[in-house]
């Protein structure tokens, strides 16, 4: 219900109001779980486009991972992050002690959610993407029946720079592909094919 509110009364007047988006591929976006939401990575202003794509009934099982390094940092950001935002958190640098890296994931696709994962790991410069890390395949290849949705987002870079915390209103370009599937490959070959649809959807945009 607190993730409903903040979207319903915040989120959304400000990303589809204020700002604006032009959505293309609607069709291709799903409305039940499981599946992965695979997207590049300018702002933090990206995870909150993402989840105002889906309807608001919906959201609350739309759950992105999340740095645990961050956004678990102190007791209130952590509070909001969780049950607000509703994050699985990803600890960058894990350790033995902390069991499998991905099983926080691995459990909210056995649970039906809709996962958004970011392939560049973390926020890179405006407008710019980074090589993809293979964490993402790992994933597909453990659930290769889940669909991967890429999705290319422009603009979000401009609206919330990295390093900056004032709004700027600029209309954001999102591009929603058909779903991909891991299949007979490798993690290195599937990570290129994610990218390079990523970069086909930007191609369209720019």
């Amino acid at each position: 219900m607190l993730k409903q509110i903040f979207f319903i009364f915040i989120i959304r007047p400000i990303i589809l109001l204020i700002a604006g988006i032009h959505l293309r591929g609607k069709e291709n976006l799903p409305l039940d779980g499981p599946c992965i939401i695979a997207a590049n990575h300018n702002s933090h202003i990206d995870t909150m486009v993402l989840i105002s794509l889906f309807p608001i009934a919906k959201i609350q099982k739309v759950r992105p991972v999340a740095a645990a390094d961050y956004f678990l940092k102190n007791r209130l950001v952590s509070w909001f992050s969780k049950e607000v935002i509703g994050i699985i958190p990803l600890a960058r640098k894990p350790k033995k002690s902390d069991g499998h890296p991905l099983l926080g994931v691995e459990n909210a696709l056995k649970n039906g959610d809709i996962v958004i994962v970011f392939p560049e790991g973390s926020r890179g410069e405006a407008e710019q993407m980074v090589p993809f890390k293979t964490g993402i395949a790992h994933l597909a290849k453990s659930f290769p029946k889940v669909p991967v949705i890429p999705i290319f987002i422009h603009g979000a870079g401009k609206c919330l720079p990295k390093g900056e915390a004032l709004f700027v209103p600029f209309i954001m370009d999102v591009s929603i592909s058909d779903p991909i599937y891991f299949e007979d490959e490798s993690s290195k070959e599937f990570t290129q094919r994610l990218e390079e649809k990523i970069k086909t959807l930007e191609g369209k945009i720019l």
